[in-house]
């Protein structure tokens, strides 16, 4: 007898979405055209694509912060219409309260949705033992470096357990180092949480080491040019950087973004 296979249910989808912006000319420019998207429950997805091609629109589409003009985008079936509780997001500069300690940053996202002050405290700790920041409590932002701050975005991203992580470039303005550390944090936050993970990145590398699958944008308008499965587990120590695997996969969305550059 064959056994089913269990398929992961769909957590966002994005049908035939447009999103153009209105200019001095008549004619308005259109940023991504026609993109249909999903990224099902547990994955992290990321976007590959030149600059300008329209990764940071899409993910603010899916964030709330802009409407698409033509499409439709929803989570587990509902129609996004704005920002909500259910998308936490987390970007490239700092986006951290300077007058806030490490565990009042963590815990702001909590008070927004009225969570008891005992259960902000739990969660809170739960979450800093994750990033490994327990005795950063107190401090405050200035008081770490770039890649911790980074850590903290993202816990106060997680804390309110968001349906979907949005991260548009998070670690961009990080030394090549400090980066890497941050690559096998994300992973590590993946595995232990089961986080649905929309990423944006320009660094092919960088997606293949951390997405279970990848979108590859065209250049001017945006439009879904592939769908890449990574042929990876979940479990992806520094050998997979080695892997022939990753090295063809690698070459082969370079020439894809080539190839529309070149167009």
């Amino acid at each position: 007898m064959m056994q089913s296979t269990e398929v992961a249910p769909q957590k966002l989808v994005m049908d035939n979405v447009v999103k153009e912006f209105a200019t001095r000319r008549r004619k308005p420019v259109r940023a991504i055209d026609g993109i249909d998207l999903e990224v099902a429950d547990g994955e992290i997805v990321c976007i590959v694509g030149a600059s300008g091609c329209g990764k940071s629109t899409l993910l603010n589409i899916v964030a709330g912060l802009e409407m698409p003009t033509s499409g439709t985008v929803t989570i587990d079936g509902e129609s996004i219409v704005g920002p909500g509780p259910d998308r936490g997001m987390v970007f490239q500069t700092y986006s951290l309260y300077p007058w806030r300690t490490v565990s009042e940053n963590v815990a702001f996202g909590l008070e927004c949705i009225g969570m008891s002050r005992r259960d902000r405290a739990e969660r809170v700790k739960e979450l800093l033992g994750i990033i490994g920041l327990s005795r950063f409590a107190d401090n405050h932002p200035k008081e770490l470096s770039g890649g911790m701050r980074q850590r903290v975005a993202i816990a106060r991203a997680l804390a309110p357990e968001p349906d979907i992580l949005l991260l548009d470039e998070p670690f961009g303005a990080l030394d090549a180092q400090t980066r890497r550390a941050m690559q096998e944090f994300l992973l590590m936050v993946w595995q232990r949480t089961r986080a649905t993970i929309l990423f944006v990145t320009h660094d092919i590398e960088e997606a293949i080491l951390l997405a279970t699958r990848i979108y590859v944008l065209s250049s001017h308008p945006g439009r879904v040019i592939e769908d890449i499965s990574v042929p990876f587990g979940t479990n992806r120590g520094p050998g997979v950087l080695r892997d022939q695997r990753f090295l063809d996969l690698r070459d082969e969305i370079q020439e894809l973004l080539t190839t529309q550059v070149e167009r």
